[in-house]
C-alpha cells in the first residue's frame, strides 16, 4: 500500500508538461492489434491503465516492446485470437471494452471480460452492444463476459447512439473499419480522443470522416497497416494543473498541451479571476486577487468536462461567494464530496447539483483517493491547504496521471509517497 502525503500552502513556479492522453492512449493501443503489423505508439502516458492495455494484449500473444519510456512497438502479427476472455484485467480499467470492437474487426468474433474502472455511476454498454448488432454481430453478455461472433462477416450499417457515449462511439468505429460497405454513426461523441482514434486508425488506411462531428462515416476497408503515432496531449491532465494554478498561486505554466482542448476550462478560470496567459502549446495561470464564484455545468465535449469536476469543486470551495456545479453527465460524480468536507469544504448536494459555500481556504486532513478525477482533486485540495494533507487509496492517481509526485515536486510542492505495511489495518483484529 502507498500514500501521498503534502505539506500545503506554498504558492507553485514553474513549468509542468503534460504527457499523452490516457483515454486516447488505452482506445489506440487496443486498436493496433487490427493491423495485423507493426505498430509504434509514442507519447504514451506511463500509468496503470497503458500497463494494463499492453498486457491484455501480450496475454494473447502480442509482442510488446518499449523503444523508450513513452514509445512502444505492437507487433500483432502473430495474436492469438484466444476466446477465454481476461476477467481480471478487464475489470482493472473501463477501457477494456475496446478489445472487443478491434477483435471483431479482426476475427469476426470477440470474448472480453466486462470492463471496470471508476465507481461514479450506472455506465452500461447497451450502446456499445446495439453497434456491434447493426454491423452483424450476435452478443451476449454472460459469465462475466461479452461474447460477440459475426458469423456471416460485419456489414456496413446506419447507428444512431441513443446517448452521447465516448466509449460505445470509438467502439463501433472500430468494428466498423474492416466492415463490408459503410457505416454511418449519427449522434457521435465529439472528444478529441475520439479524432485521435479516427486519425490513427487512418494512418493505418481506414477510411473514417467526420470524426469530432454528430456524425461521423466509416468506409470499410480490407487490409489495414503498421504506422508510427504519436498521442495527442492529455486535455484533463492539462486542465487539473491549470486549477491547480489558480488554487495555489504563484505562475504555473503548462506546456505541450493543445489550449483549444481545454476553451470550456479557461473560460471559467477568466471569469473566477485567474489571469491566463496562452501561448501555441501552453497556458501560463496567475492570480492576483481573490477568486470569485461561478456556475459551472459539465457537459460532453466541447462542454465543460465531467473529468474536471471534482479539481473545480475544490476551486470553487477556495473562491468568494455561492457557487453552483452541475453534473450533467455521471449521476454519482459527487461521492468526493464527504472528503472535502473533512477539510472544511462548505457544500450541498442535492441529486446532480452541488451548492459549494466559498470558505476562502481549506484545512489539512486525512482523505482517501475515491476514483481517478476525485483522487486529483485531493491533490489540488491538498497542496492549497495549510498544513499535512495524507491521501490513501492513490492506485486511482496512478491509473491516470504520469510521474505527478515529480511533476509537483519540480514546480514547488512539498509533496511526497510513502510506503503503508499491508498489515497496518489489521492490528485492531
Amino acid at each position: 500500500m502507498e500514500k501521498i502525503i503534502i505539506h500545503g500552502g506554498r504558492p507553485l513556479n514553474g513549468e509542468i508538461p503534460v504527457s499523452g492522453m490516457k483515454n486516447a492512449a488505452v482506445a489506440i493501443i487496443l486498436a493496433a492489434i487490427m493491423t495485423e503489423d507493426k505498430c509504434v505508439i509514442e507519447n504514451l502516458p506511463c500509468i496503470s491503465d497503458v500497463e494494463i492495455s499492453l498486457e491484455l494484449l501480450a496475454e494473447r500473444g502480442v509482442k510488446i516492446k518499449y523503444l523508450n519510456k513513452t514509445t512502444v512497438e505492437i507487433d500483432s502479427t502473430f495474436m492469438r485470437p484466444d476466446l477465454k476472455g481476461h476477467d481480471d484485467l478487464a475489470r482493472k480499467m473501463r477501457a477494456s471494452y475496446y478489445l472487443a470492437g478491434a477483435l471483431l474487426a479482426r476475427y469476426g468474433r470477440a470474448k472480453v471480460g466486462l470492463p471496470g474502472g471508476c465507481d461514479f455511476g450506472v455506465r452500461p454498454i447497451d450502446q456499445h452492444i446495439k453497434g456491434f448488432e447493426a454491423l452483424g454481430a450476435k452478443v451476449s453478455v454472460e459469465g462475466g463476459n461479452i461474447d460477440a461472433v459475426a458469423e456471416n462477416g460485419l456489414h456496413g450499417a446506419s447507428v444512431y447512439m441513443d446517448v452521447v457515449s465516448v466509449g460505445a462511439t470509438i467502439n463501433v468505429m472500430l468494428a466498423a473499419v474492416k466492415a463490408e460497405g459503410t457505416t454511418v454513426i449519427e449522434n457521435a461523441a465529439h472528444e478529441p480522443h475520439v479524432v485521435d482514434t479516427a486519425n490513427f486508425l487512418n494512418a493505418c488506411g481506414a477510411d473514417i470522416s467526420g470524426a469530432g462531428t454528430d456524425t461521423i462515416r466509416i468506409r470499410g476497408v480490407r487490409q489495414l497497416h503498421g504506422v508510427t503515432y504519436a498521442i495527442i496531449p492529455d486535455m484533463i491532465e492539462a486542465g487539473t494543473y491549470l486549477i491547480l494554478g489558480a488554487a495555489t498561486g504563484g505562475r504555473l505554466k503548462v506546456s505541450n498541451i493543445i489550449p483549444k482542448h481545454v476553451d470550456s476550462l479557461t473560460a471559467k478560470l477568466k471569469e473566477m479571476g485567474a489571469v491566463l496567459e496562452e501561448e501555441d502549446e501552453a497556458i501560463t495561470v496567475t492570480r492576483n486577487g481573490p477568486l470569485h464564484k461561478v456556475n459551472i455545468k459539465t457537459q460532453p465535449y466541447p462542454g465543460f468536462p465531467t473529468d474536471l469536476n471534482p479539481q473545480m469543486c475544490v476551486l470553487l470551495c477556495l473562491a468568494e461567494g455561492t457557487s453552483n456545479l452541475t453534473e450533467g453527465v455521471w449521476e454519482n460524480r459527487f461521492r468526493y464530496v464527504e472528503e472535502l468536507k473533512r477539510m472544511g469544504a462548505v457544500i450541498k448536494v442535492e441529486g446532480r447539483n452541488a451548492v459549494v459555500e466559498g470558505v476562502g481556504a481549506l484545512s489539512a486532513a486525512p482523505v482517501r483517493a475515491l476514483d481517478l478525477r476525485a483522487g486529483a482533486a485531493m491533490v489540488v485540495a491538498g497542496l492549497a491547504a495549510q498544513g499535512r494533507t495524507e491521501i490513501d487509496e492513490i492506485h486511482h492517481i496512478q491509473r491516470g496521471y504520469e510521474d505527478i509526485i515529480t511533476k509537483l515536486v519540480s514546480v514547488g510542492a512539498d509533496i511526497r509517497m510513502v510506503s503503508v505495511p499491508d498489515n497496518i489495518f489489521d492490528k485492531a483484529n
